[in-house]
């Protein structure tokens, strides 16, 4: 589809409310593609704005399968890789909209189900003084803890990517280098994607009225450069490198480890590999 047959953001937004608004889930996209209310528009396969710039000039994306590793084993829960993260990304300051996030597993002695909890806990948010800082409570001083563990989590670039599939306008689409991004000129701001995401990863931007999620820091990977939350991670937990290179970080990472990936049985085929989580992680 030509650039200029695509409506304008108004006149997609005035269309979308004629229609009765966005519906709740993925099912209600089905539904109206169903009845011809919402045109199903294929994913793309290339950017919105075409050109050799795009996203770095000279950039070949067809030489790369990018992939992402987490060892929880690692991981301290310092946060520092949120905040990295909003800052890098411009991502909303508040204690609900996360491109990337820590939750926390607490196993206590007596218990059988483990205790999950993440920044955006009404008891963390307190601990921190303020939505706009993030830190883990201190709610298990003194507790008899059998085990502990953080995991971090972020946007899983499947490779059959579920929001990609009932994205009514084709803003959401997945790239040749295997990485899912959000055309934000066309994103109509439905929520379907949000809906449809098995992990929780996507958010609507309140202030721009459009989705967004992890990217892997797109803008930088394409320049050769680290995304901003593995850059500072302090003790190593997020691996980042390109699938196709078998000696990249990535790749001798999953050669190296017993790796495992969430929710294999959505069929998405996740693209984040971890190590270091129990079977309660989700």
């Amino acid at each position: 589809m030509r650039k200029d047959a695509k409506p304008t953001v108004p006149a997609r937004r005035s269309f979308l409310t004629r229609i009765g608004g966005a519906a709740a889930g993925a099912g209600a996209a089905a539904g109206a593609a169903t009845l011809g209310l919402i045109p199903l528009v294929s994913a793309k396969t290339e950017p919105a704005a075409a050109g050799a710039s795009f996203p770095t000039k000279d950039y070949d994306w067809t030489q790369h399968t990018w992939g992402f590793g987490v060892d929880a084993t690692k991981c301290i829960g310092c946060l520092r890789c949120v905040e990295a993260c909003k800052t890098e990304n411009d991502v909303p300051r508040n204690a609900n909209q996360f491109r990337t996030w820590v939750e926390r597993y607490v196993h206590l002695e007596g218990e059988e189900r483990v205790r999950i909890d993440s920044q955006a806990d009404p008891v963390n948010i307190a601990a921190s003084g303020s939505e706009k800082e993030f830190r883990f409570a201190e709610r298990y001083k003194g507790a008899k803890v059998d085990k502990a563990f953080f995991v971090p989590k972020l946007c899983n670039q499947c490779t059959h990517p579920a929001c990609v599939q009932v994205c009514p306008v084709g803003a959401t689409y997945r790239t040749k280098d295997g990485v899912v991004l959000v055309d934000q000129t066309y994103c109509i701001g439905c929520g379907y994607c949000i809906q449809a995401c098995p992990y929780g990863a996507r958010y609507l931007n309140e202030d721009k009225g459009v989705a967004d999620k992890c990217t892997w820091c797109y803008h930088r990977i394409t320049r050769g450069l680290q995304p901003a939350c593995v850059e500072v991670c302090p003790v190593g937990a997020r691996i980042f490198g390109d699938q196709k290179d078998k000696e990249s970080p990535l790749s001798l990472f999953i050669r190296n480890n017993r790796v495992q990936v969430l929710k294999p049985e959505s069929g998405s085929a996740p693209n984040v590999y971890y190590v270091g989580i129990d079977k309660e992680v989700i």
